[in-house]
């Protein structure tokens, strides 16, 4: 029985969907001449990750002679979204205020990017009128 496939992207498959996100399309040796990041990658470990983006319906392609056409199906920000509700089912039992705070927790957070966030929560979800958290205690690390 072969191996269930991820729904979430590896490193492999993130390279590759980022150069296809930012050209829109391209054949296996043109995705190949836009990846800038060490390791090099060889044309059939591109060519194999492809397909599996293929089949786990990420890419799709169109033949344009002998070539195919590489593009993407899923964009840059529903992939995005996936992975953090991947990671909050999985490690968070769901709940994206324990991710929030394990991010401040861990990383702290500047007095700009708070400012920012109170925006956003400001203008966001139908709590606008509850009482907003401490965020200060964040600012204090």
């Amino acid at each position: 029985m072969p191996p269930r496939q991820s729904g979430t992207l590896t490193e492999a498959e993130l390279r590759i969907m980022n150069v296809l996100w930012v050209k829109g399309s391209g054949t296996v040796q043109q995705v190949l001449d836009s990846i800038t990041e060490k390791p090099v990658l060889a044309y059939n470990s591109v060519l194999t990750t492809i397909r599996v983006l293929e089949r786990k319906g990420y890419l799709r392609h169109l033949k344009d002679g002998r070539a195919h056409v590489f593009s993407p199906l899923v964009g840059k920000t529903e992939a995005t979204r996936s992975e953090i509700r991947h990671l909050v089912g999985r490690f968070f039992k769901n709940s994206h205020e324990q991710l929030v705070l394990n991010v401040l927790e861990d990383q702290g957070i500047g007095t700009e990017e708070l400012a920012r966030l109170r925006e956003m929560l400001d203008r966001s979800g139908p709590d606008r009128n509850a009482p907003s958290r401490d965020l200060n205690r964040s600012e204090a690390k």
